[in-house]
């Protein structure tokens, strides 16, 4: 058992880093406002040379190659391999966490889209609404085994995560931006309304932990416009993992998935 534990743990982080391949690469096409499907191929930034399958090995092609392009030795940008390791742990953590439960499907859906939303931000400063409303209705679609109660859930998750960010775009007058809340829609929907608020909590706590050292030390000041969507992604990304100690210790049950194993 610990050996096929071993391997699927093992499987789930080459899923995860493939997915973070993937995710980069159509989010970075995505903000150049090029194809990222069909027959459109990978391609070195500086040489324009198409890439070949051992350019696109994650993780391990950017480590042989040394973070360089194997025909004009330019440098590789660092994202590409942070996207991939980062694809890689979440992946294995969550088979690890979750095993070949249904709940997987749920985490590997947050990885998906969180994953895009934070490069996008930090890239552009934008997230995109058709993303978040994709990432809505393929959680709908994966709560319809739970039925009726699952899919309130995630109706109720996703209004209120919406909800939360409009409120405070409202407030501000703008000084938060609407793709945001359009985040949250899909945030909430997979989620459901419990863990879309501990996501909350927890991207706001990830924030503040961050931004709060920089401010202190100068790096930023106040007026300086920060990516909110990487915080928020790790709030939810967090949540999958704390959430079931956390409510459990203050006495509350998930709703379906996450209380399904």
């Amino acid at each position: 058992m610990e050996v096929m534990e071993s391997i699927s743990i093992f499987l789930g982080f080459a899923a995860g880093a493939v997915t973070g391949s993937f995710i980069n690469a159509a989010a970075m096409r995505t903000v150049a406002e090029k194809k990222w499907w069909g027959n459109e191929r990978s391609v070195c930034d500086k040489c324009g040379r198409q890439l070949s399958s051992f350019d696109l090995i994650p993780i391990i092609s950017y480590l042989v190659l040394q973070g360089r392009c194997r025909t004009c030795r330019s440098f590789i940008p660092p994202r590409h391999f942070i996207a991939e390791l980062a694809g890689g742990i979440i992946g294995a953590l969550s088979v690890w966490y979750w095993g070949i439960e249904y709940p997987l499907i749920f985490s590997f859906i947050a990885l998906f889209f969180m994953l895009f939303h934070s490069l996008t931000d930090i890239e552009s400063g934008y997230i995109y609404d058709s993303w978040a409303l994709a990432m809505a209705a393929v959680s709908f679609l994966a709560r319809l085994p739970g039925g009726l109660p699952a899919l309130i859930d995630g109706a109720m998750g996703a209004a209120l995560g919406f909800a939360f960010i409009y409120a405070i775009v409202f407030v501000s007058r703008g000084g938060m931006g609407m793709g945001d809340a359009m985040m949250m829609v899909g945030v909430g929907a997979l989620m459901g309304w419990k863990l879309t608020v501990l996501s909350l909590y927890l991207g706001f706590m990830t924030s503040g932990v961050i931004v709060i050292p920089l401010l202190i030390a100068k790096k930023i000041n106040r007026k300086d416009a920060v990516a909110l969507g990487p915080y928020l992604a790790a709030g939810c990304i967090l949540a999958i993992f704390t959430g079931r100690y956390i409510f459990g210790y203050l006495g509350f049950s998930l709703g379906w998935p996450w209380s399904n194993i």
